[in-house]
């Protein structure tokens, strides 16, 4: 019998400590428990276990543990009865600078977590959570997409001085008159020139006038983009709840789907979805704003709102500089007096306009329009919370042009926090266009339980039966086979929880699949070495040969399937992919645990013995 190298026992030995740690923390199960984070992303302070243990005492709430746990303030509870309980009496009294969450949260014991052991993370469809469809409004890109139009073109004749003597918007088109042939057809050159991705036509009944629109493929393009960017930023909201593996991806032509495991409070996620907040840049009106604030009578092309105090009105112009689809980057930073700003940079279409309005107006002031859309959460006299929108519009800053600029430039008139928040709401982007709650499912712990119950039903009676059968047939050969099958789940689970892969019910599918592939290797081991055996070899040089001559056969069935693994992987979306996640790992471990583990349970029981006559296989 070949001799088997030393270092491939510490290998096997070293591979089943790893897996027993880092499978561990999944047989632990998990606490409910309250999250607390800050609205703007900072780390909460330590005076907050103070408040809550207040808060909670008030409330009859006992909690298991109040701390800090990576970044977020943890509250873990005795059961579900209580969670929501917390979760509403800690929002009352914390208010809006703080995040509150419902979640579930791992029982790992310390020093599995100081290992860096971690419980794998568990899908929608078993450990419970929130589900969205939400329909972006493309019929708001598009029309803001031809509000555009009606500003931008007139403002590029201006330029050239091609004079016009009407503008209008008709349906989804702006539609420019002129005084003869001539100055039309200077238009359209001019608008070809500056914007090839409006159409533009002559309607037969109006000779004089240039109907403008967007092309089919820029439509397409805008809209796309609206989705792409809502998308975004969404993906950046829902970071904030600290959720683990949530799923956040494009469905159709413009539609979303949100899904946040272990999140049972719809209510805040519905806030945080559909909040907005950007800036605007306009240009101060030169009209006395005093005047329009006190008889209600605001001039023709301006708009009245009024500064964050709410006591000095200002008269700002409706054209939009840049707004918030024009916002590349923010960033919380100092001005050159020392004092807080906003480093703000534009794309391409936002910066031309800039650059374009501020060559033309240095000296004069401009605004800074700071508009929001919240839900406010107030309290009837029995304690039930009644939730209302609003939209905020202040301006935050008015500021004389000192020069020229366009991409990049800095927004002052704020407070060191509220630059801070600032900078994190525009860097989490304004959604670029509104969306609608079309679907939305909440799938209970319980529901989870009974998943995580089946699901491991169905992985126990697979075992057994894989088990039973090696046992019976392949005798003392079969249960060292299923002693390495065992094995071969521990590192599975334990490469899963590595990783922090998702396990949904597809994935569990997956992992019951490996185990009855996993016994493959060692059948066809098995197999060989019965051949050997009825050809009158040896029984050590008949487990040698089956060992090495199987070996070609089983990583040739093994790539086969891995290739469609990694194809699943690859064209595949959430469920499908997990169960090509788990099946993946799975021919890895298999490999591993049925050619070099059963081997070397093998040799250690069977060298030395050069007197065998036969083998119980």
């Amino acid at each position: 019998m070949k001799p088997f190298p030393l270092w491939k026992y510490l290998v096997l030995i070293a591979s089943a400590i790893f897996g027993v740690l880092f499978a561990a923390p999944n047989l632990y199960g998990d606490d409910p428990a309250v999250q607390i984070s800050m609205a703007n992303g900072d780390v909460p302070p330590p005076t907050l276990g103070e408040q809550i243990e207040r808060v909670l005492g008030e409330a009859g709430i006992r909690a298991l543990s109040n701390g800090a746990e990576e970044g977020r303030w943890i509250v873990r509870l005795e059961d579900e009865s209580v969670q929501l309980a917390a979760a509403d009496a800690l929002r009352r009294e914390l208010g809006r600078g703080f995040v509150v969450a419902l979640n579930l949260l791992p029982k790992t014991p310390q020093w599995l977590r100081d290992l860096g052991a971690k419980p794998m993370n568990l899908g929608l469809d078993l450990r419970g959570g929130v589900h969205f469809l939400l329909e972006v409004d493309v019929e708001d890109v598009r029309k803001r997409a031809v509000e555009r139009i009606v500003e931008d073109v007139p403002a590029l004749l201006r330029k050239q001085n091609i004079r016009y003597s009407a503008r209008r918007q008709v349906g989804d088109a702006g539609v420019l008159e002129f005084a003869n042939a001539e100055r039309l057809e200077a238009a359209r050159r001019a608008i070809a020139k500056d914007f090839p991705e409006y159409d533009l036509s002559v309607p037969p009944d109006a000779p004089l006038s240039l109907q403008v629109r967007l092309s089919e493929a820029e439509t397409k393009r805008i809209v796309d983009f609206a989705v792409q960017q809502n998308l975004t930023t969404l993906r950046n909201r829902v970071n904030q709840l600290g959720v683990a593996e949530p799923l956040v991806q494009r469905q159709g032509a413009d539609r979303i789907v949100v899904q946040l495991p272990g999140v049972q409070d719809t209510t805040r996620v519905k806030e945080l979805l559909g909040a907005t907040a950007t800036l605007e840049y306009r240009a101060v009106a030169e009209e006395d704003p005093y005047t329009a604030a006190s008889t209600g009578i605001v001039p023709v092309g301006t708009e009245l709102f009024y500064t964050r105090d709410g006591k000095r009105p200002v008269l700002l112009k409706r054209e939009v500089i840049a707004g918030g689809d024009n916002l590349v980057d923010a960033a919380a930073t100092v001005d050159e007096n020392g004092g807080p700003a906003v480093s703000v940079t534009l794309d391409g279409p936002g910066a031309k306009r800039m650059f374009a309005f501020t060559e033309k107006n240095v000296g004069k002031p401009m605004a800074v329009l700071y508009k929001e859309r919240e839900v406010v959460t107030n309290y009837n006299a029995k304690g039930e919370p009644i939730r209302e929108q609003r939209e905020i519009k202040e301006v935050i800053s008015i500021a004389s042009i000192r020069g020229v600029f366009g991409k990049r430039f800095q927004t002052t008139g704020l407070s060191s926090k509220e630059a801070h928040d600032l900078a994190l709401l525009l860097k989490a982007g304004a959604l670029a266009a509104p969306v609608v709650i079309v679907e939305e499912r909440t799938i209970g712990p319980s529901m989870g339980a009974d998943n995580i119950e089946r699901g491991q039903l169905a992985a126990l009676i697979g075992f057994l039966a894989v088990v039973v059968f090696m046992a019976v047939y392949y005798r003392l050969f079969g249960l060292i086979a299923d002693l390495a099958l065992f094995l071969n789940l521990v590192l599975l689970v334990a490469a899963m929880s590595l990783i922090q892969a998702t396990l949904t019910m597809p994935g569990i599918a997956g992992i019951v699949l490996t185990l009855g592939m996993a016994v493959d290797a060692n059948v066809l081991i098995y197999e060989r070495i019965r051949e050997e055996l009825a050809r009158g070899s040896a029984p050590l040089a008949a487990i040698d040969a089956g060992y090495d001559r199987a070996f070609l056969t089983i990583a040739d069935s093994q790539i086969t399937t891995l290739i469609a693994a990694v194809v699943l992987f690859a064209i595949g979306s959430g469920p499908v992919k997990g169960f090509a996640v788990t099946l993946t790992l799975g021919i890895a471990t298999s490999m591993f645990t049925a050619i070099i583990g059963t081997r070397a349970i093998i040799h250690l029981i069977y060298r030395g013995k050069t007197r065998l006559r036969d083998l119980p296989v």
